[in-house]
């Protein structure tokens, strides 16, 4: 008869045990997907946990528990970080400086174009990003600033093998060339194809993360691409790289 408690007491603390390690398995499953939103209805679900261990008086659940809801505002942090940033980014829009006037933004697209065209034929590569709403300074590495007219033959130089920083991108922001030979970050979508070279998979990275416009142009093909949003438009001609860049900058641009 005496034993019956401690044996009832032995058996509660084997089921906290194997219940916490359970969870803990369960929680380091799903950051490893990194999906948010199951990452939220995780922290849901320790909340009922740590009520629960409480009634139920199952110390090492609660322990574990109500550590990690002590640090689910560090949690959320980390797995929100893009987006965090993506809002202080939309704070400073307007800050940076006046956008061009609509002669200047037409006079910018049709110099774009021409140096996709000029690159393009000369199978030379290249990786232009057009910046919109958002500032894509906190997603670029490295960079050589510029502060220049933006010309299709500055654009052109830039990116002749010869050039110290023809392998990174040129930033072309409020009408201007900021900075050139810049690292953006690579995508890091798993459906994306393996074929697609690092300009592609760079221009892909940096949409998935702001509304900025990309033109990349390939080297071994000379095809022109325009990437936005994290999806690719292939092959376009010089005539309708124009009409896409009018759409999708100038009316940005001046609205």
């Amino acid at each position: 008869m005496t034993d019956s408690p401690q044996n009832f007491g032995l058996l509660l603390d084997l089921f906290d045990i194997a219940l916490a390690t359970v969870i803990i398995y369960r929680f380091s499953l799903l950051i490893k997907g990194a999906l948010a939103v199951r990452i939220l209805l995780m922290l849901a679900l320790l909340l009922l946990c740590s009520m629960f261990s409480r009634l139920a008086d199952l110390q090492t659940l609660r322990l574990i528990s109500n550590s990690i809801l002590g640090s689910s505002c560090v949690i959320l942090v980390v797995i929100f970080q893009t987006d965090i940033r993506r809002a202080f980014a939309t704070l400073n829009r307007g800050l940076r400086g006046k956008e061009p006037e609509p002669g200047e933004a037409e006079s910018v697209i049709e110099e774009l174009a021409t140096a996709a065209e000029t690159l393009a034929s000369k199978r030379i590569g290249a990786l232009i990003v057009i910046e919109r709403g958002m500032s894509v300074d906190s997603f670029i590495a490295v960079g050589t600033d510029i502060d220049a007219k933006v010309t299709s033959e500055l654009i052109s130089s830039i990116f002749l093998p010869y050039s110290p920083i023809h392998d990174g991108a040129v930033i072309i922001q409020k009408g201007k060339l900021t900075r050139a030979g810049c690292f953006l970050p690579l995508t890091q979508n798993p459906d994306v194809s393996k074929a697609l070279g690092t300009r592609h998979r760079a221009a892909l990275g940096l949409t998935e993360l702001v509304d900025a416009v990309v033109i990349v142009v390939s080297e071994e093909t000379g095809s022109i691409s325009v990437v936005l949003g994290g999806k690719k438009t292939n092959d376009l001609e010089p005539a309708t790289l124009r009409k896409v860049l009018k759409r999708l900058v100038e009316s940005r641009w001046l609205s």
